[in-house]
């Protein structure tokens, strides 16, 4: 495990190396990102950002989307992968939106994972970009790279790794750093051949510490 000195070090570095992190997923209101976020799974970033503008020009607002014929939102979210499950959870969850939240999404944890297809990831993300709350986000890269580093001790459970995170990093970093972390896992430390040499914490990073 990384000594406090350790984790400062990890989050300075990266923050120097990815000063501008933010959430690589392209949306305008609360609601677009939540959706954004359930075709992002087991889909790229980049491929859902090439749909939700399709979707959105044809559901402008959460009201059309909510009365959205399935088959068709299912056609327009297909590229995204498991559409049937994906185009059935957003349709569910506009409707909980509009029929609970009065159209608006909701900002706290336990309410967000209420809705149809929100789980603690997806939680997580609106509520750290979009209400500014200190928050963990697990994905793939998160669960590799914390582990890798040092953060986590060979954990794999994505709520396990949510609760070590949010005991050693400061609450006002938290959110960034894991978008950090996505960035960094995508540019230079991939599940497969890290490029240790190229990487800006391999001084302080477990794994390159045990290959040396």
């Amino acid at each position: 495990m990384r000594t406090p000195e350790q984790i400062a070090e990890l989050i300075r570095c990266l923050k120097e190396e990815y000063p501008g992190a933010q959430c690589s997923l392209d949306y305008e209101k609360p609601w677009e990102l939540l959706f954004a976020t359930r075709l992002a799974a087991q889909c790229t970033d980049a491929r859902v950002n090439l749909i939700t503008p399709i979707l959105y020009k044809k559901y402008p607002t959460l009201e059309a989307l909510a009365g959205a014929d399935l088959a068709e939102l299912e056609e327009i979210v297909r590229p995204c992968g498991f559409y049937h499950s994906k185009a059935r959870d957003i349709l569910a969850c506009a409707n909980v939106l509009l029929e609970r939240h009065g159209g608006e999404v909701p900002d706290t944890m336990e309410a967000l994972t209420a809705l149809p297809g929100v789980g603690r990831k997806t939680a997580n993300l609106v509520l750290g970009d979009v209400f500014k709350k200190p928050s963990v986000v697990v994905d793939t890269h998160c669960i590799r790279l914390s582990n890798r580093m040092g953060l986590v001790d060979n954990l794999k459970e994505p709520e396990k790794i949510e609760t070590a995170l949010r005991k050693i990093l400061p609450p006002e970093e938290s959110n960034d750093f894991c978008h950090r972390l996505v960035l960094h896992g995508r540019a230079v430390c991939p599940a497969k051949k890290p490029l240790c040499e190229n990487c800006c914490v391999r001084h302080v990073c477990q794994f390159y510490a045990g290959q040396n």
